[in-house]
């Protein structure tokens, strides 16, 4: 049946021309913006993971940047610290040289002074935007991750990096050596060559009117080319027998070193006394060095004073565990950097990840889209002569009246 009312075929070829023009817009879209996933009409649950996820990437850049920065910060105080393990080597070739008896250990100590100097100079400077890493103790943060669980609960991640104190502070004299003053002059140490088959006392003193020992403090031993020391704790400062608290702790640490012939005797009866035994076969240089807790990691750097005999021997104990100081903060900052490396890669990687994940989903296959709007093109113009001829049907009809 034909009307002129209800045109059924035009329509249908109407619907059809829309669902094309429909298609063809959104392809269109797809082209135009490069994504499948626009909007989030387009699908609402693609888009939201899509903008989690890319909030992540976002977030991932900043953390690469806080790596960036944390990276070159401790690269500063890596080579802050192996510039001072040289020049502390290059003391200890001064020092050494002045064991001798017959040179000029005036010059020698004017060496020596001059590295020193240089030593503090490079530790104060090595700073990276404001922090300084080798000048303070504690310890410092890098944001490092976020860390997303299933739950969608975001937590940050930091990698922690350790201070290493290498400053030279204010060094406080305690008269900690039996024979030493606590004079300005006298940076308590003591240094002495015990003979072959000989027996020598130090005795640790302690009492309040040359100033207790406190958490901090610390007493460096050398034995040759052998170092070792102690470090008084909070619980060994409060004790009422510091001294021979420290005494037991050294003789404990010397006998740990396994030298053999030589025997460290602790005497009770002595406040602080340690008996030193030699039967090594030969003679052996003993030395000591007291450095206090406000003096910084370097602290005994300043007692180094090579102008005399005795100076020249406490030296060399000293500077052995300053150079081993020294090398562990180096260490320390190396494999910190290692670590900073590692996760900066890792988030480079990770962020490439995300991003490709979030492609898939949401960005347009292109080839694709250009073949789909090739054939909707085709579909628009035979839906619009399939429409025109629908709609010139009822123009028929005036043919049965005429």
């Amino acid at each position: 049946m034909s009307s002129i009312l209800t045109n059924n075929s035009a329509m249908v070829a109407l619907q059809t021309l829309k669902s094309v023009n429909k298609n063809l817009a959104q392809t269109q879209s797809e082209i135009s913006t490069g994504k499948s996933v626009a909007t989030a009409k387009d699908n609402s649950a693609v888009w939201a993971i899509s903008k989690v996820m890319d909030s992540d990437v976002q977030g991932f850049k900043a953390i690469s940047d806080s790596l960036n920065l944390g990276q070159s910060t401790v690269a500063v105080a890596r080579q802050a610290s192996e510039t001072v393990t040289d020049l502390l080597t290059q003391m200890k070739g001064k020092i050494v040289a002045a064991q001798e008896d017959n040179v000029d250990r005036g010059k020698i100590n004017d060496d020596v002074t001059a590295l020193k100097n240089q030593i503090n100079s490079v530790v104060a400077a090595a700073q990276f935007n404001g922090l300084n890493l080798v000048s303070s103790t504690g310890s410092s943060s890098i944001l490092s991750s976020l860390d997303r669980d299933a739950a969608g609960n975001v937590t940050a991640s930091s990698i922690t990096v350790s201070n290493q104190d290498l400053s030279s502070g204010a060094y406080v004299t305690k008269q900690v050596f039996d024979g030493s003053t606590g004079a300005s002059g006298d940076l308590d140490r003591v240094a002495e060559a015990i003979d072959n088959g000989a027996t020598s006392a130090t005795a640790l003193v302690t009492d309040e009117s040359s100033g207790a020992f406190v958490a901090g403090d610390k007493v460096i031993v050398a034995i040759d080319d052998q170092t070792i020391s102690y470090t008084v704790t909070a619980d060994d400062a409060a004790a009422t027998t510091t001294g021979d608290i420290v005494a037991l702790g050294l003789k404990n640490a010397i006998d740990d070193l396994g030298i053999t012939g030589l025997t460290i005797d602790y005497d009770s009866g002595t406040a602080g006394t340690l008996s030193v035994a030699n039967a090594t076969g030969a003679d052996i240089s003993f030395s000591a060095q007291f450095v206090n807790a406000g003096s910084g990691g370097l602290g005994a750097m300043a007692g180094i004073d090579v102008s005399t005999g005795v100076g020249a021997g406490a030296a060399l104990g000293a500077i052995e565990a300053l150079i081993d100081t020294a090398i562990d903060a180096s260490a320390a900052f190396g494999s910190a950097q290692g670590r900073i490396d590692t996760q900066a890669d890792f988030i480079g990687k990770l962020t490439d990840s995300l991003k490709s994940g979030i492609g898939s989903m949401v960005d347009a296959d292109m080839e694709a889209a250009s073949a789909r709007l090739q054939a909707l093109q085709t579909q628009q113009q035979l839906a619009t002569q399939s429409l025109s001829i629908a709609n010139q049907a009822p123009q028929s009809i005036l043919s049965l009246f005429r």
